[in-house]
């Protein structure tokens, strides 16, 4: 296996292929003596508070245990053979014959610039033609047709060999924004709750405090965990759930039940039920005159209209002219242009003066309503500002690459959202716009620009920035003004994150607070996608992670021939739902259907754990990297699933 890249998520994918997968790896890096993470610098800005706090994690770090809080789930000995390091600053035609792509299975090109990946894509295709390739990008049509290049251009390199087309040779094109949004997204709806949706189903797993003896917990597909004591209360010693040590990963029925005073991970079935977005004002064929003009200048233009209409019927009573002939005489009075009413009656004088003095109320009217008018149109291009009035919404921190797919992730949920962004030309200040999202641009750690959100008002703090600091202070801060405040911080160091936890956790029990690492999350589906596997999602627990995947099961020892209940791996593997639409006898050579057509995948215990698996089933699992990985250590040959 061969890695490229130049951030933290090259260094966690290869460690990922290592460890769980016990795989050779080789690292391309620019330099392999950066620390390939981002930069903590010392604050400038940071208030009082930050700093003493700060202080208390220093000496948490220094009491916390040298063991990382991540390690892996079973006490298997690492292999033995170290990743091999290559330093190069492109990945170049030199550079990857070094790598040995030759006689790679794999090659995952995970540099920070789109345009570096497909360079070095298009290279190690044309060297071997063979090669499963896992591309990063950002842009997602772009993605869809290099797959679709890369893939053709593997197809017909194979053609023209002896050996026939090589069914290894896919091209996935994965995206760590898109990857962790949904996680991060739901942290933001419903705190410790995240959303996985696969074979027509959604589900949610949902973080539930614990149970007094003798109630009945509530209802659930399955446990997925049993949260450590200090993710409940800091403050209390551990009892017979997870401890201190961490949480226990997919129990099995008796452990999760004799688990009394832990929190739980339960798995639930949800159904959509969040309202539909607002189609943004503008869009369309024309624009409706709400959107153009204010409440105060429609009804002043009502007003003017509502005295014209009468200065006509009171013309058309008492000079006898017919109406449309006495509203045309009216609007003639009202625009000047009509001749004076010299030797008419004294009521036709009056209402000629009332008409001429509308006209004249009637000027400033058109005047504000053609500022407000052009000031619309102007707005549309321009970013909004916060309402005034606005409460129980969703401040998001950052615009960036992971920012912008969680803001259109909260946006099609219709969660009301507010940016802060500090630089005016970030990837997601358009997208803003586009949304019509209210984003404030200043430097978070200035004193103003929090309130300026109406984060005292909001219910959830993204702090999504790339800088450890920024999202700190931003928490601290947001803190300080809502005690209460949902917090979910972006953190790359784990000591530092674990210590950052527990202490916002033991300064604020009734806040919930969360830390997650964009690299860590994304990294399995990398890593599942270079050894052939579908990884739909990744479930963060504390500071571990659940994946959920989706398998075949033909070709599969572990699955095939065996009934729900023998699959199950306490802390390791777990069935959640199984798709049984396949027919009983597939044809080989009938093209693969659209999952749009399929019928919802049945849970489990819809099914039953006597249930038997059969070769043309998919199963949706939940298991640990070391899980999965073992189950695809067990299969003969791995099998391409491609991109949804």
């Amino acid at each position: 296996m061969v890695v490229c890249g130049d951030d933290a998520l090259a260094h966690r994918l290869a460690a990922e292929l290592q460890d769980v997968y016990r795989e050779r790896v080789t690292l391309v890096v620019p330099s392999a003596r950066e620390p390939h993470r981002p930069r903590i610098p010392p604050p400038t800005r940071a208030l009082g508070r930050a700093t003493a706090l700060l202080g208390r994690m220093s000496a948490a770090m220094a009491r916390t245990s040298l063991t990382p809080t991540e390690a892996p789930d079973d006490d298997d000995p690492p292999p033995d053979e170290p990743i091999r390091i290559l330093e190069a600053a492109e990945a170049d035609d030199a550079a990857l014959t070094e790598a040995g792509i030759a006689e790679a299975g794999a090659l995952a090109l995970v540099y920070d610039d789109d345009e570096a990946n497909i360079h070095a894509a298009l290279r190690a295709r044309r060297l071997n033609p063979r090669l499963r390739l896992v591309i990063r990008l950002y842009n997602r049509k772009l993605g869809q047709h290099l797959e679709e290049l890369l893939d053709q251009a593997a197809t017909v390199a194979a053609l023209g060999t002896d050996g026939g087309p090589s069914g290894d040779a896919s091209t996935t094109v994965l995206s760590d924004a898109d990857t962790v949004a949904p996680a991060l997204a739901a942290t933001a709806v419903a705190g410790t709750s995240k959303v996985i949706e696969a074979d027509g189903l959604m589900l949610r797993a949902v973080e539930r405090t614990p149970v007094p003896p003798g109630r009945p917990a509530g209802p659930g597909v399955c446990t997925l965990a049993v949260l450590s004591a200090s993710a409940n209360d800091p403050a209390v010693a551990p009892s017979s759930g997870g401890g201190e040590e961490g949480p226990v990963l997919l129990p099995d029925d008796e452990t999760a039940a004799a688990a009394t005073g832990c929190g739980t991970v339960v798995l639930e079935t949800v159904s959509y039920t969040g309202r539909t977005v607002r189609p943004g004002r503008l869009r369309g064929r024309g624009a409706p005159l709400t959107s153009l003009f204010s409440r105060r200048l429609r009804w002043s233009l009502g007003g003017i209209v509502g005295a014209v209409v009468a200065l006509a019927v009171a013309s058309s009573l008492t000079t006898g002219d017919p109406p449309l002939h006495a509203a045309y005489l009216s609007l003639l009075d009202l625009f000047a242009i009509n001749d004076p009413a010299i030797g008419e009656s004294p009521p036709r004088k009056v209402l000629q003066l009332l008409s001429g003095l509308t006209g004249l109320l009637l000027l400033p009217v058109l005047v504000a309503a053609a500022f407000e008018g052009l000031g619309t149109f102007r707005s549309a291009s321009a970013l909004r500002r916060p309402p005034r009035g606005l409460s129980g919404h969703v401040v998001l921190l950052g615009l960036g690459k992971v920012g912008t797919r969680v803001l259109t992730r909260l946006h099609e949920m219709g969660i009301p959202v507010v940016c802060i962004e500090a630089d005016p030309e970030a990837r997601g200040i358009a997208v803003a716009r586009r949304l019509r999202v209210p984003t404030v641009l200043g430097d978070v750690t200035q004193e103003g620009v929090l309130e300026a959100a109406n984060v005292d008002r909001a219910h959830t703090l993204l702090a999504l920035t790339s800088e450890d600091t920024t999202n700190l202070e931003a928490a601290l801060y947001a803190r300080s003004l809502k005690t209460r405040l949902r917090v979910t911080l972006r953190l790359f160091d784990d000591r530092f994150a674990t210590a950052v936890y527990r202490t916002l956790r033991a300064a604020h029990p009734l806040a919930l607070t969360r830390s997650r690492s964009v690299s860590f999350l994304a990294a399995p589906a990398f890593a599942g996608a270079m050894m052939g596997r579908q990884i739909l999602g990744a479930i963060p627990v504390e500071r571990r992670v659940l994946l959920v995947a989706r398998v075949e099961v033909r070709g599969h020892a572990a699955l095939e021939g065996r009934t729900v209940a023998e699959v199950l791996r306490p802390g390791r593997l777990r069935v959640l739902a199984v798709d049984t639409s396949a027919p009983d006898e597939p044809e080989p050579a009938a093209a693969p259907p659209q999952d749009t057509a399929r019928e919802p995948a049945h849970l489990v215990h819809e099914l039953g754990d006597g249930y038997v698996l059969r070769p043309q089933d998919r199963v949706l699992l939940a298991a640990t990297r070391q899980g999965l990985g073992d189950l695809l250590a067990r299969r003969p040959r791995a099998a391409v699933v491609g991109q949804d």
